[in-house]
């Protein structure tokens, strides 16, 4: 027998998924429990209690886990020094020109690393990688020691044209470990060897403040399962969709960055492959946030320009999700110009919406889908002491209708629209902000609360058909279980395409080809398969944003390289500029082992299912739809067989998730499970 676990850990739940797999095939256990906020290792060990077995009976654990995020978007990070170049350690606060807030000049922005420990040293290459001033050893032993004695955790080497030429930054770092106190020690070239020293040096400073936080939490979470005797290999998700050992991890904690976000995106091209589908936009829609995603070809987009808070890029290949504070937990509120507002703020889940019986006491937009008759108040996960509904709608009808003028129906029903508003806004910044027809896309729907909005969604942006998965409240765990791992490499060319020398195109791409198997081989009993792909970021001259351009192998040739770029500007914004030279700014290189295929069918219980569509109706409930009541029946989702049609306005409800069939709309159960129901 081999158990395998995926776990996810949320803002409001731990997921977790058990594969166990032998002769005879896969069977699967499911756990949710609240997210331990607190130290998310407890919430991590009660979700594999929780699934009826102990840590010391599992062969692997894969684990998707907002540490790090939180760590940065709340500013609870380490303590970090910086060592810079003579004259620039203002950069990471001067920054770009840009402001916290688009209209006015208002708004403060604190980087990460306070003006006191941003230490300069003589030093300076070129942007051709040629000594300027050489460095000052001394000064560099000097601005580490008084670091350390300021009482800082991390540390920072950061100096210009490093990616040109690192040797003053490597020679830095020697010095630096020799004296300090323990191996959080980041070089910017290191982690990013691109230009752009605000963004390297913005990338770098992310890494070292949360390296700490990342290590000791792997650390507490490994020694927690040793002491209940799990003693194999624990992987941790990694924000490019990828994993990477445990033992490694915080070398580059940044990277771990939106881990959870992009492990749902994993689950979801798993779910497109074997559903024959390529092209999709995933939705995902928890209690905290909404995460949306893009998926074209099979293939999920990657960026290397995330921005996880103002001021704070980090420049590394992650899957590219956008988020928008709207989940289930988003409050919602009357403002002081009497305008109904819903988010950012969040109930999350302590005390959480109002539902839960855990102390929250403003209306949510769960609390809303419960009144409007979505949401099975009998059924909720996780309640800690029941609320009657009279109660919700009383607060509905003081916080809300009331100031708003409106029933209490109306008053919930503009909560849901104002909140899909917020979700089709991130939707529309994946798809036609690129250049893709949304109409032209599925609309994943998954997290706890994401199939309760996905077809009106669908119906506001013209999306033709929305796919519910088996076990949509689960999916981010699902995506630790099919994540591969995963190895991106980056150098910076920064050349017009025709100065490009092609022999050093070629040395580089075959470097970090080699340089990222090495990794990838290390976990070679998990893959199956090998897949590298490589490819450019490349600009028109003058230009700022970049395109990512595929390439065939180390060996292209400059013509190929400047027809798939043409290609790729002309698909995005439908101009061609031959006049205006392209420019080579990076080359990438992904190199991808697969592991094992996870089979989707067996999330179902075929033990479960009913013998027709009518043994898997439980019951018939009033909901809110379109402005009136409708009656509408409420189906068993583990009931429907495969092929069962269902007509809305319905309700379909599971342990882990509620889908609303919006009145018109016809849903059919796939080969594997999906929901796919046509808007």
């Amino acid at each position: 027998m081999r158990r395998v676990a995926g776990i996810d850990v949320g803002g409001t739940f731990t997921d977790l998924l058990l594969t166990e797999q032998d002769g005879a095939g896969v069977t699967v256990r499911l756990a949710k429990v609240p997210t331990s906020i607190a130290n998310q290792a407890v919430g991590v060990v009660k979700a594999i209690e929780a699934a009826g077995v102990s840590p010391a009976e599992l062969d692997l654990i894969i684990h998707g886990t907002t540490a790090t995020t939180n760590a940065v978007l709340e500013r609870k990070v380490a303590k970090v020094g910086l060592i810079t170049t003579e004259g620039f350690r203002d950069v990471l606060e001067l920054g770009r020109r840009t402001r916290p807030r688009a209209y006015g000049m208002t708004g403060t922005f604190e980087p990460l690393i306070e003006r006191p420990f941003r230490r300069e040293v003589a030093e300076r290459m070129n942007a051709q990688g040629q000594v300027v001033t050489p460095l000052d050893e001394a000064a560099v032993k000097r601005e580490a020691e008084a670091l350390a004695a300021a009482g800082c955790e991390a540390i920072v080497v950061h100096f210009l044209h490093s990616y040109a030429n690192p040797a003053h930054e490597l020679r830095a770092g020697e010095i630096v470990r020799s004296v300090w106190p323990n191996d959080y020690v980041t070089l910017g070239h290191a982690l990013l060897s691109e230009y752009r020293e605000y963004e390297r040096g913005t990338t770098a400073s992310v890494n070292a403040a949360v390296q700490p936080i990342l290590d000791r939490y792997v650390q507490r979470l490994q020694g927690d399962l040793s002491a209940k005797g799990f003693g194999r290999d624990l992987l941790v998700m990694n924000g490019n969709g990828g994993t990477v050992p445990a033992t490694v991890v915080a070398r580059e904690a940044a990277k771990t960055v939106m881990s959870g976000p992009a492990s749902g995106v994993m689950a979801a091209a798993a779910t497109l492959a074997q559903s024959g589908l390529t092209n999709a936009i995933t939705y995902d829609m928890g209690g905290t946030s909404t995460d949306v995603a893009l998926i074209h070809g099979g293939i999920p987009e990657v960026s290397a320009e995330l921005t996880i808070d103002y001021g704070l890029p980090i420049h590394l290949p992650m899957v590219d999700v956008r988020t928008v504070g709207a989940g289930g937990g988003s409050i919602a509120s009357v403002n002081a110009a009497g305008m109904l507002q819903v988010g950012p703020h969040s109930a999350g889940s302590e005390p959480g919406p109002i539902c839960y019986g855990r102390g929250g006491t403003r209306p949510t937009i769960t609390d809303a889908n419960l009144v409007l008759g979505r949401l099975d108040p009998d059924r909720l996960t996780a309640v800690q002491a029941k609320v009657s509904l009279a109660d919700i709608r009383a607060i509905f009808e003081r916080d809300l209708a009331k100031p708003l003028g409106m029933s209490i129906e109306e008053a919930a029903a503009a909560v849901i629209r104002l909140g899909n508003v917020h979700m089709s806004g991130a939707i529309r910044m994946v798809s036609l902000s690129r250049g893709y027809d949304p109409r032209d896309f599925v609309l994943f729907a998954f997290g706890g609360a994401g199939p309760l909005h996905a077809v009106a969604l669908a119906r506001e942006l013209g999306i033709p058909e929305v796919l519910v998965p088996a076990r949509p409240g689960l999916t981010n765990a699902l995506g630790c279980l099919v994540a591969d791992l995963r190895q991106d490499r980056v150098n910076t060319v920064n050349k017009p395409l025709d100065q490009v020398d092609m022999d050093e195109v070629k040395r580089l791409m075959t470097a970090q080809r080699e340089g990222a198997l090495a990794v990838v081989a290390a976990e070679a009993a998990e893959i199956e398969e090998t897949v590298v792909i490589h490819g450019a970021d490349m600009q028109f001259r003058g230009q700022t944003h970049l395109i990512r351009v595929p390439m065939a192998s180390p060996d292209v040739t400059r013509e190929e390289i400047q027809a798939a770029f043409e290609a790729a500007y002309f698909h995005r914004f439908q101009v061609r500029l031959p006049e205006i030279r392209a420019v080579l700014v990076n080359l990438v290189t992904s190199v991808i082992g697969r592991r094992r295929a996870f089979p989707l069918a067996s999330l179902l219980d075929a033990s479960a299912r009913a013998a027709d569509v009518a043994g898997a109706v439980i019951g018939e409930r009033q909901v809110h739809a379109d402005g009136r009541w409708w009656p509408a029946k409420v189906y068993a989702r583990d009931a429907l067989q495969v092929g069962a049609t269902i007509t809305g306005p319905a309700i379909v409800q599971q342990i882990d998730a509620t889908t609303v069939i919006e009145p018109g709309a016809v849903a059919t159960v796939d080969a594997i499970g999906n929901l796919r129901v046509k808007a």
